[in-house]
Parts: C-alpha cells; structure tokens; sequence
C-alpha cells in the first residue's frame, strides 16, 4: 500500500497545482465581489497562448529554458486581458456574472480552436519539451517526505507555492487585502471609506485571469505537452474547490489537494491492483459527491463574501 501511495501522489502534486492556482485566483475575484464561473475558458487562452508562444520560440531557440517561463507569463497576461470582458460586463454593464462567466467560456473555446485549426490546420499546437521533472537536492532522501514532496516535482510547483504564500500575506496582511476583501464584504461601507470599489473589482478580475491563465500554460507544459481547445473541465473543478475550501487560501489548498489526489486515484485506478476493484466511475464523482455534501452540511456557516455576484451601484445602500 505504501509503495501505492508513494507512486502516485508525486503525480497528485502535479494535477494539483494548476487547479491551485487557477483556484487561487478565484478567490481574488470572489474576495473582490466578482463570481468569476469562467474559469475554464481562461484556462483555455492561457494553454492556448503558451502552446502558440512556447512552439514558436522553440523553433527559434530550441532546448532554452527560459523560452518556457516566457510561455508562462504569456498566458497569464493572454488571460489577464481576456479577463477584462467578464469584468466590463460585470461590473460596468451590472450584467448578470454566472452568463458573463458562461460567455466567457462558450467564446475561449470556440475562439482558440478556430485560431489553432487556422494555424495548424488540425486544432492541436504540439510543443517540443516542456518542464521536467526532478528530484530536490537532499531533501528528496528524507525519509518519507521526500519521496512524497519532493521526487518527480517540477519548477511550476514551486513557482505556484510561493504565489500562494504571497496571496495569503497580500489579502490578509496588507491595506490593499483588506480593501480588496472589504469591496466583496460591503461594497458602499468601503465606498463610504473613500475606496474606488470597481477599479479594485477590476484588479481582482485581472488577478483571476491571470491565475488562471497559468494554470492553463502549466498543464500543457508539465503533463499535457499539446494545446487539444479544452482543459477537461479543470476550471469548474477549482470553482468547486474554491467552495469547498470556504474562501480561504489555505482551506483552498486542502481543497484542490483532495481534489487533486481523488481524481489522480480515479485516472490510474485500472493499472493499480489495489484499486481496480472499485469501479472507475465512483472514483471519478466521489470528490464531486463530496462536495455537495460538504455544501449541504455547511451551508449555513458559508465564509463567501456578503457582496459576492451583486452588482455595485455607486451611492446607493
């Protein structure tokens, strides 16, 4: 059993990471007041404009490392201003945000397909290599710890830990936090206080378009290897992680790390012994089945914002 878990959570990690931080940027827009359901289609420009980035410099450069950071900030910028669409629609048009969300979804998809088929002729851009994977330096010959955390990891999981870090100390350590929270917990209070609520709705948007927009590049360039015009629903999966965490970044973290491990166990379950008693389906919707339970048991103690997906209307309570 323990050489089970050993062999697959070293690839938990991975499909955890991009659902961190698509997830994690989540949580910005929601904290800000904006439900942001469009995750997966930014998802989708950020693997899109890494495919596209990354390939093409790879035929300049090929084998330079740095071509794929360059993929990296690509995306999130790519998604960033992609972005932007949900939050005019949201936030200077009062649209409602679930069908802002959607739209955003319908149209990443269609869009980035049509620009790859145009550019590929087959919808698919392939890249020649992307991150690989290693074991840390001493702390991979911990015992224990180091074959879980630490073999088979990648630069990406490292990059995305630290944003981590940096997003809990920036919503909760510092003005630009609180006032961020503050626009999604009572919007015309922080108005009243002398704070531009929808510039900071803007940011949190962007912030979300971003992460996401990562975490599109980093499933291409860790497991995936190949724009295909869709993220298997990864984006849907962090919103409900982003639930089941209760709007926290550390409940998030648990949250995608559950998710992460539960769908890992579910991909790999059939060339397990072990698992391949349990049919594959269940596994596939026991996170989803837990998730809706966690709801229903919770549902009265929720963290969300107060404000979230109302739109704000200056200088009316």
């Amino acid at each position: 059993m323990w050489t089970t878990l050993e062999q697959i959570f070293p690839y938990a990690i991975v499909f955890t990471i991009p659902l961190l931080i698509t997830a994690l940027g989540a949580l910005f827009s929601e904290r800000s007041g904006v439900v942001n359901i469009g995750l997966d289609g930014l998802m989708i420009v950020g693997s899109f404009i890494g495919a596209f980035v990354v390939s093409k410099m790879q035929e300049q450069w090929p084998g330079a490392p740095w071509v794929l950071w360059v993929g990296l900030l690509a995306a999130a910028a790519a998604s960033a201003l992609f972005s932007l669409l949900h939050a005019f629609a949201s936030i200077n048009l009062s649209a409602n945000q679930i069908i802002s969300g959607t739209a955003i979804n319908m149209i990443a998809g269609a869009l980035t397909i049509f620009l790859a088929r145009n550019m590929t002729g087959s919808g698919n851009i392939r890249i020649t290599n992307g991150f690989a994977p290693y074991d840390v330096p001493w702390l991979s010959s911990i015992p224990i710890i180091g074959d879980l955390f630490f073999s088979k990891t990648y630069d990406s999981t490292w990059i995305v830990l630290v944003l981590l870090i940096v997003s809990t100390w920036l919503l909760y350590k510092t003005p630009f936090g609180l006032r961020l929270r503050s626009c999604g917990e009572h919007p015309h209070a922080a108005e009243a206080a002398g704070i531009r609520v929808r510039p900071m709705r803007y940011v949190g948007v962007m912030i979300s378009g971003a992460f996401a927009g990562l975490g599109g590049a980093i499933i291409l360039l860790t497991y995936a290897g190949e724009f295909t015009g869709n993220v298997a629903g990864l984006g849907f999966l962090a919103l409900a992680s982003l639930i089941f965490g209760q709007w926290k970044p550390m409940g998030v973290l648990a949250a995608t790390l559950f998710f992460g491990f539960a769908s890992t166990v579910a991909n790999v379950s059939q060339v397990i012994p072990q698992l391949a008693v349990v049919p594959p389906v269940v596994l596939k919707v026991f996170p989803y089945v837990v998730t809706l339970i966690a709801l229903v048991l919770f549902s009265k103690s929720s963290n969300a914002p107060k404000a979230v997906g109302e739109p704000f209307d200056s200088g009316k309570r």
